[in-house]
């Protein structure tokens, strides 16, 4: 719902699910088991995710072959659910009106466990998997450069395998999966909660990319943000012949854009803001009549974001009385910043443990330093290659502040229900992020073995969810006690906005016809490497030294 100037900024409506504040029922599904059983069950888990190694290197290359913007997932979705249907999911279509979003749900009874993960990718992004340059696939096309299209194949590899389990030994709870629809510009988990699909959610597992296999717990330091598109409209006119008789919506932008950036000198460090002109005009001989600016309001918690917000639209307001233009406003999405359960992350990180890191080969450690030297060739400390260490759990204490960065849309989610974030390590650390280089891995060894290991850390710690049910009740005293015990979740979007399903529409149209030539043909082809005709690793002639830093 668009916001138009001279009107009041909305009262945000207070929509904390009443569930903070009254007893949850009970989760115990009564099926507690023995530790000898359960150190049984687990290594059965281990096992039969490892017999799937086919099915999740499939997935993940399927997935990146796709390479879909964000609201446009169409053909990610539909490939996932048909594979959640064929394996006995019931799958809800088009949540919170978001054609691309789903949810897939299996069993019944407590402990309802949701998994997720996000299957967007990232703009001008293309790029050939297990080349350690720049070589798109197609030029200036989006392309996986965030590692977006190994999560969702994760979680699928991890819940089939537990699901088999889950019937033999006749257990009690209900699998619910869903996709993180167009978090790159956090538009849909926020809607996800507001429409009530988190509202019988005992826990929450969320799986994203990363260098290593790793959990964390407290606020962990991800930026809250509001993102806003500001509008325009004024009055077109000859350029040349009659510009007195023009009002330019782009010189609203312009000032708009310039009193921001001074308002910047007088901000906390911790601040992040950032924006993008979607319209300037069409042409220059014609006074813009309409102009748009985008941005990402980020800071640390939601009375600082707000804060900017509400700056925003009062220099928005000044720029359009300046041109005598009239502005509107939408809000495009919202992410609070995340807190991580402590108890759910210490039980993941103790399965951690026993899965530890996937045995890298030569070649995959070839490509990461290879990789690491052509984005930093003059620092040496990034030249380290594939981790063979585990990172230790984050500890983060509330309270705890931190100097600004990225944000995820999960954040709200992890303020409704008790909720981690597993990294699992597919890709290759010390690279820019939000970049073709991060897609390099992304469809190689790497990443297969990445998704594999990560599977068998979610899936170990939901068994353990399933038959020892202190854990989500103790998960649960730490979300009312610690977590939520000074802090109430306040939505960013009101009851009237809208995802904005309507992004990257133009984009996708532009390349999609494209891209389809390239997609993924498990049929006749075993990876993708191989499709594309790519010898693993290739990196540039001189020689690469492989020795790891330790």
């Amino acid at each position: 719902m668009k916001k138009i100037l001279k009107r009041k900024t909305p009262g945000l409506q207070l929509l904390a699910l009443l569930a903070l504040f009254v007893l949850r029922p009970d989760t115990s599904s009564g099926q507690e088991v023995s530790p000898a059983k359960l150190d049984a069950l687990k290594t059965e888990l281990i096992k039969e995710i490892d017999s799937k190694q086919k099915m999740t290197q499939e997935m993940v290359d399927m997935i990146f072959s796709f390479g879909e913007l964000g609201f446009q997932e169409i053909e990610t979705s539909k490939y996932l659910t048909d594979i959640l249907k064929k394996n006995g999911f019931t799958i809800e279509h088009g949540i919170s009106g978001i054609s691309t979003a789903w949810t897939a749900k299996w069993g019944s009874g407590k402990p309802v466990i949701a998994i997720g993960s996000d299957i967007d990718c990232i703009p001008k992004a293309s790029q050939k998997p297990g080349v350690a340059y720049h070589d798109p696939i197609i030029e200036g096309a989006p392309g996986h450069g965030e590692g977006h299209n190994s999560g969702a194949p994760l979680n699928i590899t991890a819940m089939l395998a537990l699901k088999k389990i889950m019937e033999r030994e006749k257990l009690s709870g209900t699998l619910v999966l869903w996709p993180g629809v167009a978090e790159e510009q956090l538009g849909t988990k926020a809607y996800y909660v507001r429409d009530g699909y988190f509202k019988d959610v005992d826990a929450c597992i969320f799986t994203h990319v990363s260098s290593n296999l790793g959990t964390g717990y407290g606020p962990i330091g991800t930026s809250g943000m509001i993102s806003v598109k500001f509008s325009f409209e004024g009055e077109a006119a000859h350029a040349a012949g009659a510009p007195w008789k023009g009002r330019s919506a782009l010189d609203a932008v312009e000032i708009m854009n310039t009193a921001w950036n001074m308002h910047r000198e007088h901000m906390l460090p911790s601040q992040r803001s950032h924006y993008v002109i979607t319209d300037g005009g069409d042409q220059p001989n014609v006074v813009p009549s309409k102009a748009s600016v985008w941005y990402y309001f980020r800071e640390q918690d939601y009375p600082k974001v707000m804060q900017m917000y509400k700056d925003g639209i009062k220099i928005a307001e000044a720029a359009a009385s300046m041109t005598d233009t009239k502005m509107s406003y939408e809000v495009l999405g919202s992410a609070w910043p995340g807190h991580m359960n402590q108890p759910i992350a210490e039980a993941m990180y103790e399965n951690i443990k026993q899965v530890g890191l996937p045995a890298w080969s030569e070649a995959d450690q070839q490509l990461a330093i290879a990789t690491q030297k052509e984005l930093n060739p003059d620092n040496t400390d990034l030249h380290k290659g594939l981790p063979t260490t585990l990172s230790p759990i984050m500890k983060v204490v509330p309270g705890a502040s931190f100097s600004g960065g990225g944000s995820d849309d999960i954040g709200d989610i992890s303020w409704n229900v008790p909720t981690i974030v597993l990294g699992y390590p597919s890709n290759i650390s010390g690279l820019k992020g939000h970049d073709w280089a991060s897609a390099i891995s992304m469809a190689t060894p790497i990443a297969h073995k990445g998704v594999t290991a990560g599977a068998k850390a979610e899936a170990l710690t939901v068994l353990d969810m399933l038959v020892r049910p202190e854990i989500i009740k103790n998960a649960w005293a730490y979300f009312k006690d610690v977590q939520t015990k000074d802090v109430k979740y306040t939505p960013m979007i009101s009851g009237t906005d809208k995802p904005a399903v309507s992004l990257n529409k133009k984009i996708m149209s532009e390349y999609r016809e494209e891209m389809k030539k390239y997609y993924y043909n498990p049929a006749k082809y075993k990876t993708y490497l191989e499709q594309l005709g790519i010898k693993y690793p290739t990196v540039r002639t001189q020689s690469v030294n492989t020795q790891i830093s330790k």
